[in-house]
């Protein structure tokens, strides 16, 4: 369990933040650049130290001000994934996955052989980096992080440096290592399609401070903080499972607990979860049901809240059971439709963002209009 408080001055804001995470899953620092994110995994990894507070991960005290420890960083055992892989150019692949093995003391609990299944290295081991993909160099990368016996993996915009291909290929080896591996991991992204898909937890950082933190769907679902989730990736997520495939058309059914979304195929069998976001801009409001139209996805709901946070629009929380969409309607739109709480309105999803590697074309992470 990683446990921090810290308060650190960094030029033009004050870093102030506490966060507690579980020992398994992937807690994601989500907000825009700047806000104060990677300096927070900074001072996880002794890269930096702050002026107040403690960092505790299980018994062991990284930083504690008051009592005057101030672990060095090669004395932490943190795993740490840059955006570019780093690997060493002159080593094997083999070479750069034990290069920190070899040099750790002690138990040994994360063996070799399984973290290079694990991340599907085999073939790999005697290439050196000048001929992996993008992709292959950042496996390698986690794979040595691993293999440093970790206390706890720090994720800094892993997949930022990759095309949408590459992004492809690592995103299910990082979704296998939440699963499977106790080891507490923080990501730094600024792309709400990572966060949606990795993340059991975000915290939204704003100018050095944490202005939402919790399971992804609460707080993305949130209005009042559309700001730090930035204005046109608002929007909310659904939980839902795989329910049948209509192959001649290419499509999807989903299930949620009071609902169904018909999404482009996805190759994972029927019963699989699947989280979907909705953005805002792509929820249309109607207060009757719609005929004769060609969006596919039509939910019955009940506006909730209303949050103004632009001059010219507004968001509305609509319940649908015990999920949420998030619609975005012109201010001229809400008066004259009279959007009140309350009110029973019908919601035309016009797009849902689908996970590029279960879709065919290997073409996602965008929003798909159906």
């Amino acid at each position: 369990m990683l446990d921090l408080t810290i308060r650190q001055r960094l030029g033009a804001f004050t870093l102030d933040v506490s966060l507690q995470t579980g020992e398994r899953g992937i807690t994601a620092l989500f907000g825009p650049s700047g806000s104060g994110k990677t300096s927070i995994i900074n001072a996880i990894a002794g890269l930096t130290s702050p002026d107040e507070g403690h960092i505790r991960v299980d018994d062991v005290t990284f930083f504690d001000h008051a009592r005057r420890i101030d672990l060095p960083a090669e004395k932490r055992r943190v795993g740490y994934v840059f955006q570019e892989a780093r690997l060493f150019p002159h080593m094997t692949v083999r070479d750069n996955l034990l290069y920190g093995y070899r040099r750790v003391r002690g138990d040994r609990p994360i063996a070799p052989d399984p973290v290079i299944e694990l991340l599907g290295l085999g073939h790999l081991l005697d290439r050196r980096p000048r001929n992996l993909s993008g992709g292959e160099k950042q496996r390698v990368a986690l794979g040595r992080a691993l293999l440093a016996q970790p206390r706890v993996l720090l994720l800094d915009e892993p997949l930022a440096a990759l095309d949408s291909a590459r992004k492809a290929e690592i995103l299910p080896y990082i979704e296998r290592l939440r699963d499977e591996m106790r080891i507490p991991m923080v990501l730094v992204s600024h792309a709400m399609e990572e966060v949606v898909r990795l993340a059991s937890s975000v915290a939204l950082v704003a100018g050095g401070r944490f202005q939402a933190f919790g399971p992804v769907r609460d707080v993305l679902g949130r209005l009042d903080t559309a700001a730090a989730a930035g204005f046109r990736q608002a929007g909310a997520v659904i939980e839902a499972q795989i329910d049948s495939h209509d192959d001649a058309d290419g499509l999807t059914r989903v299930r949620f607990d009071s609902g169904q979304l018909l999404i482009p195929r996805l190759l994972r069998p029927l019963g699989s979860p699947v989280r979907l976001h909705i953005h805002a801009r792509d929820v249309i409001v109607a207060l009757s049901p719609p005929t004769g139209i060609s969006v596919q996805n039509v939910l019955c709901g009940t506006v909730v809240e209303v949050a103004q946070n632009a001059e010219t629009s507004v968001d509305l929380k609509i319940a649908v059971g015990s999920s949420s969409l998030t619609a975005r309607v012109t201010r001229r739109a809400f008066h004259q439709l009279n959007l009140v709480p309350g009110t029973m309105v019908y919601a035309l999803v016009k797009g849902v963002s689908f996970d590029p590697d279960h879709h065919p074309d290997g073409n996602g992470g965008a929003v798909v209009d159906l």
